[in-house]
């Protein structure tokens, strides 16, 4: 299978590509050579390498920037995925685009399925509904797949994060009232791989089984880095942000597993494995 993924260069995006490498020829591109807010270089893009699927890993990321330079994020997240969906449909091929837990507004105390409704609270949330929409209408061949707390080779996540601060300081002060789903983008892309395998088209969520909280999860991380830093609960309120966050936004697997049959590992398990990875690669 001819594979062309956008968003290339990105955690994500080398997930991506190191997977579908695996089921035939694949091609990555990103920025600068192609910027998916360009409705042409998005169709050259596709004309010239005729996959057979297309899947859209380009995204504007930055949760507080985007609450000053909107325009932007609604640029890549709508205008961008609009143009990558409406390529794909012009040569009647699916389309796969990555939207966020952020997406909903953090009320519901059970974990959210995909056909709950979005509650978009800040811009950048916006501007992923927003993509979702657009994905939607441009390309009735459509996999929608929502995930959260990434982290993977390469990127600057949480975990990288915390291993940093973990090095230079005593103890850590991690907020302890965010509930989400860790996702590490091996598993991510591996499941990619069995809804693509699929024509049920749709939108669905990816995550590591199970759920925590930032505290929980900076706890596993330095538990399993060996670290000795002590780590203390806090409210969200002792790192004021600009963006509104869910303050529980776990997303539930079941409509993926139905359709797949494909497990998603728990998050502790992930965790692990990228750690253990990352110490083979230092």
């Amino acid at each position: 299978m001819r594979t062309l993924i956008f968003g290339a260069k990105g955690q994500l995006g080398r997930g991506l590509v190191a997977r579908f490498q695996r089921e035939g020829e694949t091609l990555g591109v990103d920025l600068p050579e192609v910027d998916v807010t360009v409705a042409e270089a998005v169709a050259d893009s596709v004309d010239a390498f005729r996959p057979a699927l297309v899947i859209n890993a380009a995204a504007y990321t930055d949760v507080e920037q985007a609450e000053d330079d909107t325009e932007a994020a609604f640029l890549a997240n709508e205008s961008g995925a609009a143009n990558v969906a409406r390529a794909a449909a012009a040569r009647s091929v699916p389309v796969v685009y990555y939207s966020t837990d952020y997406v909903f507004d953090g009320t519901k105390t059970t974990p959210y399925e995909p056909d709950d409704p979005p509650r978009p609270l800040g811009a950048y949330a916006r501007s992923k509904a927003a993509g979702e929409a657009a994905t939607r209408a441009a390309n009735p061949c459509h996999f929608v797949v929502r995930t959260a707390w990434l982290y993977g080779p390469g990127g600057n996540h949480f975990v990288e994060k915390i291993l940093r601060a973990a090095a230079t300081r005593p103890s850590l002060d991690v907020v302890n009232d965010e509930t989400g789903s860790p996702t590490y983008t091996v598993d991510l892309a591996d499941a990619t791989a069995a809804l693509c395998a699929t024509e049920a088209y749709g939108v669905y969520h990816g995550v590591n089984a199970g759920a925590c909280t930032r505290y929980q999860m900076a706890q596993a991380i330095l538990r399993l880095a060996k670290s000795d830093v002590a780590v203390t609960a806090c409210s969200s309120g002792a790192f004021p942000t600009k963006a509104p966050r869910p303050v529980y936004s776990v997303l539930s697997n079941r409509k993926l597993e139905a359709t797949t049959g494909w497990v998603m590992r728990p998050w502790q398990a992930a965790l692990e494995a990228y750690l253990e990875r990352r110490e083979r690669e230092v």
